[in-house]
């Protein structure tokens, strides 16, 4: 397998704390805005966006977990039994600004089910997406796209990109793999 680095630690940082500013500055006064990362990788980044939006001297915004294995429209192919994990929302997502966050936008279809998820816990004024890595609308398949984004690649249809964080035991960085035929 071929890797090829996109973002290395301070890069993932640099990307993060510029989506905190634009978030900031397209909020504010931040009142009515929560956080909202898709479980896994999007947990993680949403925690910092919060943790760098804590930076800026505005409230900062309190920050939920939603996992979406139900609502994929492939939960029926990724096993017998699909591992579910626990939707932590300590909030209500009524007349909120939800931002969505996530590592890697694809194909839209995670975010899809993350919107689908999201609606069965309320209704927000207005949802947005904050993604730290777009593979272009090149592989998408369902009209979506990020309000904000850490950086683009334009990816081959056999290349996947992966975010690797500290919270999951790796040194920060996202690469570019490419996946050999046998």
């Amino acid at each position: 397998m071929s890797k090829t680095i996109i973002l290395k630690e301070n890069e993932i940082s640099d990307n993060i704390e510029g989506m905190a500013g634009q978030i900031v500055e397209n909020n504010s006064p931040m009142e009515d805005v929560v956080l909202v990362g898709i479980r896994t990788g999007g947990a993680f980044v949403a925690a910092r966006l919060r943790e760098a939006i804590g930076g800026l001297d505005v409230p900062v915004p309190p920050i939920g977990i939603l996992d979406i294995t139900l609502y994929r429209d492939d939960w029926t192919r990724i096993g017998p039994t699909p591992v579910v994990g626990k939707t932590e929302l300590p909030f209500s997502v009524d007349d909120k600004t939800v931002v969505l966050v996530d590592d890697v936008l694809f194909t839209g279809r995670t975010v899809r089910a993350a919107m689908d998820a999201l609606m069965d816990y309320g209704r927000p004024k207005r949802i947005e997406l904050a993604i730290l890595v777009d593979r272009g609308d090149g592989c998408r398949e369902l009209p979506i796209m990020a309000n904000y984004v850490g950086g683009v690649w334009d990816t081959a249809p056999d290349e996947t990109i992966n975010v690797y964080l500290k919270e999951e035991g790796f040194d920060d960085h996202a690469v570019i793999e490419l996946k050999r035929a046998a």
